[in-house]
């Protein structure tokens, strides 16, 4: 069996001398094979690093960081935005998330004058409604996009106060400094919405009394009607509007019964957060990092080394995780194209960002240095992809 898949292995495999080189430039990030990644950049409160890794043929996750006004007015308030949608099911919903919601941020701060938590919760809602809108357009023509949905992430760095938002299953993480011992600890910020937690599959139940089928265990992973991991997200309206659960879309998505409420959930698990000096960082990642390291290894590995090239590193440690777990070389791994590479890692996005103690405690009035930058993947022909290099150190 492990002959067999090894020689499946090989034909997937790029000579190392046909490397694809780095392109762009330094302020748009890098790609190198199948990695994307900006290694140091300046934000509103600090510096950060960034990186992507493409598993999909199609990369689903996608990314962003915006600092400067988080209004249309000029007058702000100023502050930093953070962004990671990890898709399912197609790239769709998160391109679309990552073109819409923080448009609609900006939109809900001007008529508010301010930051808080019903901005970002009126600004999932209106992506929410902005997709399934075009759904509705495209479901004659192309009925699957109703089986598409993305998980979403948010940090909002502004006066001081973070807030993170979530749908999902990706995970923001604070690194903070114990000053008695000098140990710089984890601390999740982020609720998560995955079955596979016992908390949220008795949230399933107790919103859904009559199903007893609400969550199924199916090849030991459970699921939402035994389609789905995640409980909440933007999309996958074929589980929220029962009018997109028929033909044609495909059987495996058709439940047997029309249900009359929606199944999954469109609304923002929110923490507010006010910043103090011994915060350190904050590491916003898509489940593909967090299913290799704990919260723990991967403050570690951000407080361990240089900030520069941070983001990276975290994805080198999962890449050289997953191998592990495959009895694979972590070079062999490299080499193997996306698509195929999708079973042994998903994609996976690391946003790690820094805060510097003098610039959070700024008032929100303060201008900074602007900044807008999105992760990217590879869009050339998938048989012209080659390995990437990681060697951050």
């Amino acid at each position: 069996m492990l002959s067999r898949l090894m020689n499946f292995l090989r034909a997937c495999w790029r000579p190392s001398s046909d490397r694809y080189v780095r392109t762009g430039s330094d302020a748009a990030g890098r790609q190198d094979g199948l990695l994307w990644y900006k290694d140091m950049g300046q934000h509103l409160n600090g510096e950060f690093s960034m990186a992507v890794v493409q598993a999909n043929n199609l990369l689903e996750d996608q990314s962003q960081i915006e600092s400067g006004s988080l209004s249309l007015l000029d007058s702000g308030p100023y502050g930093t935005f953070v962004g990671v949608y990890d898709g399912h099911g197609g790239p769709e919903t998160s391109r679309y998330i990552n073109d819409h919601l923080f448009q609609h941020l900006k939109r809900f701060t001007s008529e508010q004058g301010s930051m808080s938590t019903d901005v970002i919760r009126k600004a999932y809602q209106a992506t929410e409604e902005g997709f399934l809108s075009v759904v509705s357009k495209q479901w004659h023509m192309k009925p699957q996009i109703a089986a598409v949905g993305s998980c979403c992430l948010v940090g909002v760095i502004c006066g001081g106060t973070l807030y993170v938002a979530n749908l999902g299953d990706s995970r923001a993480v604070l690194g903070r400094l114990v000053k008695a011992t000098g140990e710089v600890l984890a601390n999740q910020l982020s609720s998560e919405h995955n079955v596979g937690l016992e908390s949220v599959r008795q949230e399933m139940y107790s919103l859904h009394p009559d199903d007893s089928h609400i969550v199924v265990l199916k090849h030991n992973v459970w699921r939402v009607k035994g389609l789905i991991q995640v409980s909440r997200s933007i999309g996958d309206v074929y589980l929220k509007k029962a009018e997109f659960n028929r033909e044609p879309l495909y059987t495996k998505f058709r439940l047997r019964e029309p249900f009359k409420k929606p199944i999954l959930s469109s609304e923002p698990s929110i923490t507010v957060h006010e910043l103090q000096p011994h915060d350190l960082f904050i590491i916003f990642a898509s489940d593909g990092l967090w299913e290799h390291l704990s919260n723990q290894e991967a403050v570690d590995i951000v407080q361990n080394h240089p900030r520069s090239g941070s983001a990276r590193r975290l994805v080198k440690a999962a890449l050289q995780e997953a191998a592990k777990k495959r009895e694979m070389r972590y070079s062999d791994l490299k080499k193997i194209d996306r698509g195929v590479r999708r079973h042994f890692h998903d994609d996976i996005t690391v946003v790690v960002v820094f805060l510097d103690s003098n610039l959070v405690s700024r008032a929100s009035s303060v201008r900074g240095p602007t900044l807008s930058l999105r992760g990217s993947g590879v869009n050339i022909p998938a048989k012209t992809a080659t390995t990437m290099d990681l060697n951050t150190t």
